[in-house]
């Protein structure tokens, strides 16, 4: 799904544009059934301490790298980690353990296959059902992945993700905006806030968050290991929620970019696709580059297929997200799953 223009206006405060309120009503039914769901729900709680990753607006806030910086700093200080998401995309409704060799993007999403190669994750639609699957799997902490608007699996801390450049667009529910839910019923559910990325549009709600008493943490998101693209002309293509943070990421890495190729959010690559990416970049003379999550949607394409090629043609960047204040909100995560092994002996 590409998110649709009128959901983030060209300039802050600006009024609401045509599309959006005529779509107002939409966004009303849909924000009251979200909160008729969340109060008739009962929350089963996991035998071990869950964490969720989660954000309030549909797509591009950056979860998944937030989830791995997380996860990472909590293995080395002696968790055992695994991961829990729905799998967005992907075929499988679980509860099943993601094996990259086995599985493609189109079997369990892929965000999933990026997680599963920093530790055990779990693809499940019904969330309490993949927690207690990764608990006889050996976990003795849970990270979700996204997951916070669903009632049916409790959390132990829970940590919004906000885009700093976009923050909540024109404010407005789906479909007539990005929002998942209404701000303040998702800030009396949060532990913490985590605006990702430079900007001010996510200001307002900071305010709001530490208004209720909520941290707030900067972060960004950095590449893992970033190759040296001095003198290298790039053809980037990207189907992430919003392409223009990696291609300025790659600008900043002091790459120059001859192209972008922009696709929907976790679109699955067909031959066409791949076959105009490969000919488009002989064309320009360019390296083609892009994202690991994109990467992760051509494992398994056939040998010889365009896919393939264009797979192993392709340079990709993995990135993490860079937490300032990483030890304090780290801490306060390691309080939440003192205080749920407590209730749970």
């Amino acid at each position: 799904m590409r998110e649709p223009r009128f959901w983030y206006p060209p300039r802050r405060g600006a009024a609401p544009l045509l599309p959006s309120r005529l779509l107002a009503p939409a966004g009303w039914l849909f924000g009251m059934a979200g909160r008729i769901r969340r109060r008739r729900a009962v929350s089963e709680r996991a035998a071990v301490p869950v964490i969720c990753i989660g954000n309030l607006t549909a797509g591009g806030a950056g979860k998944t790298p937030v989830a791995l910086t997380i996860a990472e700093r909590l293995m080395a200080a002696g968790e055992v980690v695994h991961f829990l998401t729905r799998g967005h995309g992907g075929r499988e409704r679980g509860p099943i353990r993601v094996d990259p060799a086995r599985h493609s993007a189109a079997d369990v999403g892929d965000e999933p296959l990026l997680l599963a190669a920093a530790a055990p994750t779990w693809v499940s639609a019904r969330r309490p059902e993949g927690a207690a699957a990764a608990v006889r799997g050996g976990a003795r902490l849970v990270v979700m992945d996204d997951g916070f608007q669903n009632p049916y699996l409790a959390k132990d801390f829970s940590i919004l993700v906000v885009d700093a450049a976009s923050g909540v667009g024109n404010g407005r529910l789906m479909p007539a905006g990005p929002l998942r839910e209404r701000i303040d019923d998702a800030l009396e559910r949060a532990h913490a806030i985590v605006l990702n990325g430079r900007g001010h549009a996510a200001d307002g709600l900071a305010a709001r968050a530490r208004a209720r008493g909520l941290p707030v943490f900067n972060a960004i998101t950095r590449p893992v290991s970033p190759p040296d693209f001095a003198g290298v002309p790039l053809l980037a293509f990207a189907g992430i929620g919003r392409p223009e943070k990696f291609y300025r990421t790659l600008a900043d890495l002091g790459a120059e970019i001859v192209e972008t190729v922009d696709f929907a959010d976790h679109h699955m690559y067909s031959e066409r696709d791949a076959l105009q990416l490969l000919v488009k970049a002989r064309e320009r003379g360019a390296r083609l580059v892009t994202t690991e999550k994109d990467a992760a949607r051509l494992t398994h394409a056939p040998v010889g297929s365009a896919r393939a090629r264009l797979r192993e043609a392709a340079m990709q960047l993995p990135v993490r997200a860079l937490i300032a204040d990483i030890d304090t909100l780290m801490a306060l995560i390691a309080d939440a799953a003192r205080r749920a092994r407590r209730r749970q002996s």
